[in-house]
């Protein structure tokens, strides 16, 4: 029934919006059905998983389903990043808006969001155009991946796989956070983050690395490497 809604609903957008004959539209349309059972069943089996995983207080499915911002949105995420992709822009931007006013999560339709992302609370967050996000990835509330205004083409952090980014980070920039990196509550992140350490403060610095330490892994080395790539990115100001 979902999927006949959605079909539905997109088909009166369609022809209200591009006036498109009726063999376009069901091209379109038959596409979406074919997207919807290849990758429905996967999204919502890893985000309740993610959701079980890193919150104490869920419950089951449907209360999942029913009262987690951030499962919706990155479900209707799914369905207006389709769109973009299929040159259905304008279409995908109104969904994400749409969805934006329900969740209070704004997600740019061409944002790359792998399965199995947890988004806590979410008020307030804010995912740009360019921006990439790895399954295992957490966001918090008013959390911002979003640009300086000085890049072109790529121009949003991307986010690799276990990362967790606390509440009101700000996260701008083409900047890449590791693997199982820490980003620290109110943080502001213009630099690349390596793997597996915990960054905090205005501007972010690392206060901790974790696993073994090695000569490699030093945690003034790597904070002087985060500030030399930084200054050669901005082309040495």
């Amino acid at each position: 029934m979902r999927h006949l809604f959605y079909c539905g609903k997109i088909s009166h957008l369609i022809d209200q919006t591009f006036k498109l004959g009726q063999g376009n539209r069901d091209i379109l349309l038959y596409s979406f059905m074919l997207w919807e059972v290849d990758h429905t069943m996967g999204f919502w089996k890893e985000a309740f998983e993610a959701v079980k995983e890193n919150d104490p207080a869920a419950r089951y499915n449907f209360e999942i389903f029913l009262t987690y911002p951030g499962v919706k949105a990155l479900a209707a995420h799914k369905v207006s990043h389709f769109l973009w992709r299929h040159h259905f822009k304008l279409l995908g931007r109104i969904h994400s808006q749409f969805w934006r006013f329900l969740t209070q999560i704004e997600i740019h339709p061409g944002a790359i969001i792998e399965n199995g992302v947890f988004i806590d609370h979410g008020s307030g967050l804010v995912i740009g155009e360019t921006a990439q996000v790895e399954t295992g990835a957490k966001l918090y509330h008013g959390v911002t991946l979003g640009g300086t205004g000085k890049d072109t083409g790529k121009r949003h952090p991307t986010i690799r796989k276990g990362a967790l980014v606390s509440a009101h980070a700000q996260l701008l920039g083409p900047i890449e956070v590791g693997e199982n990196a820490k980003i620290g509550a109110s943080a502001v992140v213009t630099k690349d983050v390596p793997s597996a350490v915990t960054v905090v403060g205005i501007p972010a610095k690392i206060v901790r690395v974790h696993g073994p330490a090695t000569a490699d892994r030093d945690k003034a080395k790597l904070e002087r490497e985060r500030h030399v790539s930084f200054y050669d990115h901005m082309g040495g100001i």
